[in-house]
């Protein structure tokens, strides 16, 4: 007879019963939420950056009941604080679910006080550490699943953008430029927003997959394995590789347009413009990269991309890894004006274009 895994009783509960809680509490401090947390988890955390430090360096240095003692009275501190402010007006009947890194002291020390306080709480059973573990497991499984549609093209093309028009008019799409918050180039850094860490975009990229039906096609854009900073799934890039392929195309006149709308910040910040361009040394010369900057110096953004474009981002995407896609050569092309700022009827176009149903006008 199989034994349940949590008793009757029990304060512990997994993963599977995420769906039954009214709230998830990660009571971890800011840096390690900031790192990655349980998708709409809030954070409370019971001991903040430093004292974990102090606590940590006490355990190992002078005393472990020392630094328990100490830890107790912080945490103590810090769930009566909760108690007076974050979470004062939950009603009776309230359900949250608490975690810390192991399912330990930390996420038991609140879970135990607000079940004497009459709250339905529980502890998730081995903390963070589990939801990392289905992250890793299921990563390497459910991207199988995915019927992927693969947008290709070159730099300026608009492949994202027509990925976003593709989401707004109804179909599935995955972007993944947007969960890495990196638009996967050299000049990728978007402003003011740095990407994630590896650990929090596998968490976001695994809610993006769970939202997914399987049963239809889902639109994403062409990425090389690594997206700035980041690491696509190996089983992620598969189910690319395999996927249907869709050459998006546009003029040269409407790429270099899109680009200095959607690239215009960088002329905000010129002398970091001028530094990262220093970093394509070696596939060009010196001073060839000279040349760019001083056209960055006389504001002549036209001819700057321009001569990007024709220089290195086309021949970068002709030695591409883009020749990993089965479906490349056969693909379809779809002729795209990325300068369309409202790219609904395009998105349909394209839709229609690969048999899938679209939605009727209401009348």
């Amino acid at each position: 007879m199989n034994r349940p895994a949590h008793p009757p009783g029990s304060l512990r509960c997994g993963l599977e019963s995420l769906d039954q809680f009214d709230e998830i509490i990660d009571v971890r401090t800011p840096a390690e939420y900031a790192d990655d947390h349980i998708p709409g988890a809030i954070n409370a955390p019971v001991l903040s950056n430093e004292e974990r430090v102090l606590i940590g360096t006490m355990y190992a240095q002078e005393s472990p009941f020392k630094a328990t003692r100490l830890g107790a009275a912080l945490v103590a501190r810090h769930i009566a604080g909760y108690l007076e402010t974050l979470f004062a007006d939950r009603p009776q009947n309230w359900r949250p679910l608490i975690y810390c890194w192991r399912g330990g002291k930390r996420s038991g020390s609140m879970t135990t006080w607000f079940n004497l306080i009459g709250w339905r709480a529980r502890q998730l059973d081995g903390g963070y550490k589990t939801w990392r573990r289905h992250v890793i497991d299921t990563l390497e499984t459910a991207p199988a699943r995915l019927n992927c549609i693969v947008l290709t093209g070159p730099t300026g093309s608009g492949k994202t953008r027509l990925l976003q028009a593709l989401g707004q008019a109804g179909a599935q799409i995955l972007d993944l430029e947007g969960l890495a918050r990196h638009r996967g180039s050299l000049l990728g850094d978007l402003p003011e927003q740095p990407q994630p860490s590896q650990r929090g975009f596998e968490s976001a990229l695994l809610r993006a997959i769970d939202g997914l039906d399987p049963a239809h096609p889902v639109f994403i854009e062409a990425e090389s394995r690594r997206i700035g900073q980041l690491s696509l799934p190996d089983a992620l890039l598969q189910a690319m590789h395999g996927g249907r392929c869709v050459r998006v195309q546009a003029t040269l006149p409407q790429r270099i347009e899109f680009l200095l709308q959607d690239y215009r910040h960088l002329f905000d910040a010129p002398d970091a413009f001028k530094q990262t361009l220093e970093r394509l040394v070696g596939l060009h010369s010196r001073q060839t990269i000279h040349d760019w900057q001083t056209l960055i110096d006389a504001d002549r953004r036209a001819e700057l991309f321009q001569a990007l474009v024709q220089d290195h981002y086309d021949p970068a995407y002709r030695r591409s890894s883009h020749s990993h896609y089965d479906g490349l050569a056969q693909a379809p092309v779809f002729d795209y004006d990325p300068t369309d700022a409202d790219g609904r009827q395009q998105a349909l176009a394209l839709m229609r274009q690969c048999g899938l149903l679209v939605p009727t006008p209401a009348s």
